[in-house]
């Protein structure tokens, strides 16, 4: 087997650096990585969510049953099972063994967020638009709802002190966004009065809270490890938060304090943020997209939380942005256009890797012929020489799985040959901003002779014009 001919340099770059590609299948909303990046999910603007395979840029999967715009995707641990959210006040739990809906959950509002329980795949919990947040158990048909409390938990000296006005204040707290810790035992929620509450996943209590800003709790989105976790919020700051183990035995709830690690702003524009995703693993980098803007910013968490890179993009807007769990790799979302932009690490090539004799040179050199190089040799040695080289043993006994089976206890989702057409951008045209549609079956050739290149009915139309025309100034001049 030949080398990799991608240069190994590249795997130890911690960052993307240049636009490398695009996706597109309708217009995107959201997207969300796979635990082991093997897809990417995207929901669109009119419910479809489609599954792209990130290796070959194809879709997997196409998954119909929101009438509007998804609101947010969940992936479960073993990347089986898909949750989707969306404006038609509906959650949908997704089988991408064979892509069937395998629960559907009506509420009473419009969704937020919705999230997965890291280790049950049957559990979630929501936010809701002005309406309490609620942890599903939908292990049976009919879906168990339970209420998550909003108001922030205080100490009894501030109760005492801030008296009826503060309980009143409380009380006007709703969830905006929620997700649970890494081993789920615990929920953390933010409100529209900027509190992050700590709600013990078992008994739905508060156990902790703390204050963070006056402004909305916009995305709470913890790195890979469940060590940090990223606060946006409405008064255009982008907080990261480092978390203790809540679960640990004794844990000392009474003394806790949760301090802000770094404050990432524009300090120059006082653009808002879009969206914000942590680097893999230990989230070494937070990735942001900000409010009228087409370029993607890289901050550093190591020392002071400054700015290492920015990611130029298209000449539109970006929206939802995430990174790869594994490697290098970034998507973001055009707004205007709804396409799927991706970022990578330009990867030289190793042309020495095609063969153990082939040599790089950085500058033309003069080539020495060797002494029997173009010597003629007898048809029956060149014919042994060829068979010598081609006598590789060949192993048909081993069978690999199927990529539908199982490896190690992980999930393969199945191929699938019948998948519908993926709305390529080669079949849609813009007719304005952000507006498109599909490119008419039969534009550019005649329906009577489809091999022809005979002009379409609109090209015949305007050469008929013209050569009307020509003719009348013809008959003018005679």
């Amino acid at each position: 087997m030949n080398l990799s001919l991608s240069d190994s340099s590249f795997f130890l770059k911690d960052r993307p650096e240049v636009l490398v590609g695009r996706l597109r299948s309708g217009h995107s909303t959201v997207i969300k990585f796979s635990h082991r990046g093997d897809f990417l999910a995207s929901g669109r603007l009119d419910g479809t969510v489609v599954v792209f395979d990130v290796e070959t840029s194809g879709v997997a999967r196409k998954l119909r049953g929101h009438t509007r715009q998804v609101q947010s995707l969940s992936w479960s641990s073993d990347d089986r099972y898909l949750l989707t959210a969306s404006h038609d006040w509906k959650c949908i739990l997704w089988d991408l063994q064979d892509g069937s809906r395998l629960r559907t959950v009506r509420f009473e509002a419009p969704v937020f967020i919705a999230e997965l329980h890291p280790k049950n795949h049957f559990l979630f919990v929501i936010a809701l638009f002005e309406d309490q947040p609620q942890l599903v158990d939908v292990s049976s048909e009919t879906p168990l709802k339970r209420t998550t409390p909003s108001t922030p938990k205080r100490s009894q000296a501030d109760k005492e002190s801030g008296g009826e006005k503060q309980a009143a204040q409380d009380a006007k707290n709703t969830t905006t966004v929620a997700t649970f810790t890494s081993n789920g035992d615990h929920i953390l929620s933010g409100t529209n009065k900027g509190w992050l509450n700590v709600i013990d996943t078992a008994t739905c209590k508060t156990f902790y809270s703390t204050h963070l800003t006056n402004s909305i709790v916009i995305y709470i989105r913890l790195n890979g490890k469940g060590e940090t976790i990223l606060v946006n919020s409405s008064d255009r700051c982008v907080r990261t938060i480092k978390l203790p183990n809540f679960s640990s035995d004794g844990f000392d709830w009474d003394n806790l304090r949760l301090e802000v690690e770094h404050k990432f702003q524009d300090q120059i524009n006082r653009q808002s943020w879009n969206h914000a995703c942590f680097s893999p693993a230990d989230g070494e980098y937070a990735a942001m997209t900000s409010y009228m803007n087409h370029i993607i910013y890289l901050w550093e968490r190591a020392e002071k939380g400054s700015l290492v890179a920015v990611l130029e993009g298209p000449k539109e807007e970006l929206s939802v942005v995430e990174w790869h769990p594994n490697k290098t790799f970034v998507a973001a979302i055009g707004v205007d256009s709804g396409r799927i932009y991706l970022w990578a690490t330009p990867t030289p090539q190793r042309w020495s890797a095609l063969a153990p004799d082939f040599v790089e040179v950085e500058e033309n050199v003069e080539y020495v012929e060797r002494e029997d190089e173009f010597d003629i040799h007898p048809i029956e040695e060149v014919h042994k020489r060829r068979l010598d080289a081609e006598d590789e043993e060949v192993d048909v006994l081993t069978t690999e799985p199927a990529k539908a089976e199982s490896v190690d206890g992980q999930f393969r989702m199945p191929v699938l040959l019948d998948i519908e057409a993926s709305d390529s951008e080669d079949e849609m045209i813009a007719i304005g901003a952000g507006q498109f549609r599909r490119k008419s079956p039969g534009a550019g050739r005649d329906w009577g002779d489809e091999g022809s290149n005979a002009p379409s009915g609109d090209e015949r139309k305007v050469n008929g014009a013209v050569r009307g025309t020509n003719g009348n100034k013809r008959r003018r001049a005679e």
